[in-house]
């Protein structure tokens, strides 16, 4: 640690993680230091492109990274929070005054058989590029079936279909499940026109994946030269490996300051946070809120301030339906569908400005710290659903 400055550590260099770090740099008195296993910023929301082809997902951290900002390639084994330390993959320590908690999310390990044999899951970078070669070794005419009915099923699907494959969409359930009503019947239409045939309803789990077939739990055998799994997305179990305190799924539970209920140097953002045991949507809209929020609530306790509660909500979601369509789902601030959509190209518009316009936010914040606001984010009716439900989280006086 330098005695002359706060040491302030984040780990993990995805949307939450880049934000923070980048917004932990107004003040001159602190060292921000971000560790990250790759070299380059991942594009998350473009993963299924990267698996088609049709964009290769990295940013260089150059482009995203404040300045001020230093990058540590690395994985984090452990964290000490007794002494203030991380156990690097590497073997290396590296101290912390303050620790940004901002793991992300990943494809969670599927409990199907055959399936972590031969499915290609969609969580990560590697998992894309794996996804990629695998598509690329098969004739355009050979049998895809995608597993998971949700935003990155529909999209791969759709993707894929655009280029000519022969897609199968074995939804698990409902057809996108988060969507109004309205919105699905949209969907279905649209992944239809692309010649993608949707099993959803009460037959379509499931039960085995072979290398060549989906077995269903009704019985049915999809023929499938590769199939792909996005059923679920799991969290790093960093945090209960060091003994912290986790949510179900594994996200570290902290106060609604988004301070840990163990430690209170220790602050989360991003997917694997868990205020009050009630976690946000996993999604790039709440990352870029929830690292700036955590990135805030440091700096509070940095000058012995009292740091503020999260009151992010949400507006809707966007899904693209291949390169040419789209349909963002309207929401209210407490991430319920409503009944209006926007589909068609002016939704593959929008998504396309959205996934563009992240980047240029982070590195937007990297040149000008503190610059970004979420005021149209804000949900007032958080509070009242957590005393509603009565918080799993204990409350942190957040002051030191």
């Amino acid at each position: 640690m330098n005695g002359n400055s706060t040491d302030i550590v984040v780990i993990g260099g995805g949307y939450a993680g880049v934000t923070a770090a980048n917004r932990l740099t107004q003040r001159q008195d602190v060292t921000v230091t971000l560790v990250n296993p790759r070299p380059d910023f991942v594009q998350r929301i473009r993963l299924h492109q990267l698996a088609a082809g049709t964009h290769e997902a990295v940013t260089d951290y150059r482009e995203v990274l404040a300045p001020a900002v230093r990058l540590v390639v690395d994985s984090v084994a452990r964290i000490d929070a007794a002494k203030r330390e991380l156990e690097l993959a590497s073997g290396g320590t590296l101290g912390y005054d303050y620790l940004v908690y901002a793991v992300g999310s990943a494809a969670a390990e599927p409990a199907v058989p055959g399936a972590g044999e031969f499915g290609y899951p969609l969580g990560s970078l590697e998992d894309a590029r794996r996804l990629r070669a695998a598509l690329d070794g098969q004739p355009a005419d050979a049998a895809v079936t995608v597993v998971g009915g949700g935003p990155t099923g529909i999209e791969t699907a759709a993707e894929l279909a655009e280029q000519g494959r022969q897609v199968t969409l074995v939804c698990g359930g409902q057809l996108g499940p988060y969507l109004h009503p309205r919105g699905r019947r949209s969907v279905a239409r649209h992944l239809a026109g692309l010649g993608v045939t949707v099993i959803d309803g009460p037959g379509a789990k499931v039960a085995a994946v072979a290398a060549d077939s989906v077995r269903l739990a009704d019985g049915r055998r999809l023929p499938s030269r590769v199939t792909v799994w996005t059923a679920g997305f799991g969290v790093p179990d960093l945090a209960a490996r060091s003994g912290l305190r986790t949510d179900g799924l594994g996200r570290l539970l902290t106060d609604e300051t988004l301070v840990s209920v163990d430690d209170p140097r220790i602050v989360a953002a991003g997917d694997s946070a868990a205020p009050s045991g009630l976690p946000f949507r996993m999604s790039c809209q709440a990352a870029g809120p929830l690292g700036g929020h955590a990135a805030d609530t440091v700096l509070h306790l940095v000058a012995g301030e009292r740091p503020t509660p999260i009151a992010l909500g949400f507006v809707g979601q966007c899904i693209s339906l291949g390169r040419k369509a789209g349909i963002f789902q309207y929401a209210g601030r407490d991430d319920t569908a409503k009944a209006f959509h926007l589909g068609g190209r002016p939704a593959a518009r929008l998504k396309e400005f959205i996934c563009q316009a992240t980047v240029k936010g982070l590195a937007a914040e990297a040149r000008k710290p503190g610059s970004a606001k979420w005021e149209w984010s804000r949900d007032a009716s958080r509070p009242q659903r957590i005393a509603a439900i009565g918080s799993q989280a204990e409350p942190s006086s957040a002051i030191i």
